[in-house]
């Protein structure tokens, strides 16, 4: 962490003056930086703080002393690309209800809070993207939908073995999404028991990474179950419209989306973004600054 300076000083100051009132209801602070007990000494924001931090040990050290802390993917994203995923992974979890104003602070990776950005739950995050659009409807298991947009954002990061990869993962409506559908490739998690092909097992998760190599789309279930690997999206419907530069994949994702009341994760092999659609929609759009070699 580079050293603190009295900008960096008046800047928190400042920050956590304006999370006292009583316009904001959650004060989110995402990176790995704790607010010092000094610094939150007297001040209402204390009860409004929610941490959104890259290391699973200090999320866990946070928990333990009763902070509300959620975990998000470490990657190098720029500063509106994790206060997406923060406040993503904050909805997933209920830490967040309509309406709620939420004021966040971030910067860059290993250095000090240097961006503030206020939001309403309900109303635009940004020009592109609208929370409404991620609360899917109760259909959707909320942990599922959170564990698969943090494991698109891996497959986008990484890639196979240094090699950048796509993949499209559906989820919900299996049975439609299995109707308009065919199998490509022999099916990897077929015979194995519910139990041991949920996506909430990290090891299933791993295995999603590795077999994102084949050519198709996963098929999951609301529950998180993993029904298929390796299936072509045979599902097209002339009313979709993707934005221009968008491939086959975007374009798969937009019409079983639009035809069925699955939603869809892809991640782009080009660029690694990952986006989610529903209804023939892209209700949200993630971004990268670079990816890993």
């Amino acid at each position: 962490m580079s050293e603190t300076t009295r900008l960096d000083r008046e800047f928190l100051r400042s920050a956590l003056t304006l999370a006292s009132t009583s316009d904001v209801d959650h004060l989110l602070v995402i990176g790995d930086s704790v607010i010092s007990p000094a610094d939150l000494r007297g001040r209402k924001c204390r009860k409004k703080l929610i941490y959104a931090v890259t290391s699973e040990a200090l999320g866990l050290e946070l928990q333990a002393k009763k902070e509300k802390a959620i975990i998000i993917p470490a990657y190098d994203y720029s500063r509106t690309e994790r206060v997406k995923m923060a406040v993503v992974s904050a909805l997933a979890q209920g830490n967040f209800k309509e309406g709620d104003s939420v004021l966040c602070l971030t910067g860059r990776i290993g250095r000090h809070l240097d961006t503030m950005m206020t939001m309403r739950i309900g109303g635009s995050l940004d020009d592109r993207v609208a929370i409404e659009g991620v609360k899917l409807g109760d259909e959707f298991n909320s942990q599922v939908v959170d564990a698969l947009i943090q494991l698109a954002l891996q497959i986008g990061q990484e890639g196979f073995e240094g090699h950048p990869i796509g993949t499209i993962i559906t989820i919900g409506d299996h049975n439609a999404v299995m109707e308009t559908s065919r199998q490509l490739t022999i099916n990897p998690f077929q015979g194995l028991s519910e139990a041991e092909r949920n996506v909430l097992d990290p090891k299933i998760r791993e295995a999603i990474k590795n077999f994102s190599v084949l050519d198709g789309a996963f098929v999951i279930r609301e529950d998180g179950v993993v029904l298929a690997a390796g299936r072509y999206l045979s599902a097209s419907d002339e009313n979709v419209k993707i934005p221009l530069g968008l491939g086959a994949r975007h374009a798969a994702a937009a019409s079983i989306t639009a035809t069925t009341r699955s939603i869809a994760l892809v991640v782009s092999q080009t660029s690694g973004a990952v986006r989610l659609f529903k209804e023939g929609n892209i209700v949200l759009e993630l971004h990268q600054t670079a990816r890993r070699t």
